[in-house]
Order: C-alpha cells, then structure tokens, then sequence
C-alpha cells in the first residue's frame, strides 16, 4: 500500500496562487533562447513538446495573473480592454494541441512574452492610478 504525502488544496479564488510571484527570469530566457532558433533539426520530438509543455504551463500562470491584473481595473478602461483581447487570444492558441516543432515552441513562447508584455502594462496602469475598482462595492476613478 502506497500513502500520499501530498494533500490536494481546494483553492477556487486562486487565492494561494495570487500570492506566489511567477520565477519569470528563467523563463524570459527560454524565450530568448527559443525565439533565437533559426533550425528545425536542433532537437528531438520530445524535447520540443517538454519545452512546449513548460512553455504552455508557464503561459496559463501569466496569463492568470494578467486576469487578476485586468480585474482590478474597470471595465471601461482602456488597459483592461486590451488585456481581456490578449487573454481571448491567448486561450485560442492554448487551446492549439502541442506538436514536437520548432514553429509550435517559438509560438509558445511568444505567448509568453506578449503575456508578459501585458502584465507589465497593467501593472504600470494601476501604479499610475488609473481607473481602477476599489473594494467589492464602489468605484474610485484616478487619473489614466
């Protein structure tokens, strides 16, 4: 008999993982390692869709944290209109089944990187103030 020593987290807010900051230098580094690719036989099938996978994990976490990001701002806010576009987007080519290619790895990556892109705009329209919710109930408008 085999016992667990993991235990499963019921966590439906993504409350924990709201806490934990993203390790996102390594992973800026595979992208630019990744997109400085210029061949298609560098690496075996396997090893592209392990780097695919990291990439695609990698991915959902940003882009989880850019919805956290976006949700803070109003609806009517130009940021958070943006961000909710890269996020449709972003599900569509999550969506897409991984394949062993240099093409699906650099397209991954790119995910990545276009994220992260977002989430750095966000952040820098909340420390400017801008339209943003405040609390559960009102609204507190700063300047965009």
């Amino acid at each position: 008999m085999h016992t667990s020593s993991h235990t499963v987290l019921y966590d439906p807010e993504g409350l924990v993982e709201a806490e934990l900051p993203l390790d996102r230098e390594p992973y800026e580094c595979l992208v630019r390692a990744v997109l400085a690719w210029t061949g298609e036989d560098m690496l075996a099938v396997r090893d592209y869709e392990q780097i695919a996978l990291q990439l695609t994990g990698h991915a959902r976490a940003v882009a989880s944290d850019v919805r956290r990001r976006a949700d803070q701002l109003l609806k009517s806010s130009g940021p958070r209109a943006l961000a909710d576009v890269v996020l449709r987007e972003s599900e569509g080519r999550l969506s897409a089944p991984i394949e062993g290619t240099v093409h699906c790895v650099q397209n991954r990556a790119r995910l990545v990187r276009a994220l992260y892109e977002r989430l750095d705009r966000l952040e820098a329209a909340l420390a400017r103030g801008g339209l943003h919710r405040k609390g559960a109930g009102g609204l507190s408008a700063g300047v965009h």
